[in-house]
């Protein structure tokens, strides 16, 4: 299974380096779009054990990662405030049509997996066309994948002490393990940045932002373990074997996202 866990996460590395090579902005915001849509699918197939989700709806809104960096500017603000009315009139409306055949049990755990996934993925398509955009999502897969990586290595052999039933395998010391190398992670990035390129970014604001990042991820992956467990399985499908699917592999980096971009705007 380490082995398993080895490859797939080289090969989730592969394709994460070639996505932040892309010169063009919209081609890198489709394959975003495309990881969107492929998790979708697989909390949509997990949710169905307990509901009927709206799929056609959840699909179509995997749209909005791809373009929303196309969109006007002036009117940006505008679609971003109709979006979320505009899906909940739209789900709404299928409940009345079928009858309520379509339950609000399914048109709530439909929304939530919007919100969830394109929702927040959405921002990574948005720091993305930020200036140095690039450099500052390698910050956003530092702060998840660096906490992971050194949370599981780390609470594998040293941790004693369970975090939480929502997850039993984490562990306290993997926790602050994960943190701590992501803040690292960090900052010996920021240093290659600021002796490399004309970029000149504090170390201490870093520092704290990796922190922030680091534990906000850590909270994603705890959401996404609590749906598993709420729909009894225990990986969303087997994609990538020994991590799991892709919604398991991005469930962190999906609550990082906004949070990054809020602070990168005031960075």
């Amino acid at each position: 299974m380490d082995l398993q866990r080895i490859v797939s996460g080289f090969i989730v590395g592969l394709g994460l380096i070639v996505i932040l090579l892309m010169p063009n902005i919209l081609v890198t915001a489709i394959l975003f779009a495309i990881i969107a849509l492929i998790a979708v699918n697989e909390y949509l197939s997990a949710i169905s054990k307990v509901c009927k989700p709206i799929k056609w709806v959840a699909y179509l809104s995997c749209i909005i990662v791809a373009v929303i960096n196309y969109i006007p500017e002036q009117y940006t603000n505008l679609v971003l405030m109709g979006t979320v009315p505009t899906i909940l009139l739209i789900l709404f409306a299928q409940v009345i049509a079928t009858d309520m055949k379509t339950t609000f049990k399914d048109m709530a755990y439909t929304f939530l997996g919007i919100c969830y996934i394109p929702g927040f993925m959405m921002f990574l398509t948005l720091i993305n066309a930020m200036e140095n955009g690039k450099f500052l999502l390698v910050y956003v897969f530092l702060a998840a994948w660096g906490t992971d990586t050194f949370a599981y290595c780390i609470g594998k052999r040293l941790g004693k002490h369970k975090f939480s039933k929502v997850s039993p395998k984490k562990s306290i010391e993997g926790c602050i393990a994960g943190t701590v190398s992501a803040i690292v992670l960090m900052l010996l990035y920021t240093l290659i940045l600021n002796k490399n390129l004309s970029i000149n970014y504090s170390y201490w604001i870093i520092g704290i932002t990796a922190l922030v990042l680091s534990l906000i991820g850590q909270i994603g992956d705890f959401a996404a373990s609590c749906i598993k467990r709420y729909v009894d399985v225990k990986d969303y499908s087997n994609l990538l074997p020994g991590h799991g699917g892709m919604l398991d592999r991005i469930d962190s980096v999906l609550f990082i996202a906004p949070f990054a971009y809020i602070l990168f705007t005031m960075i």
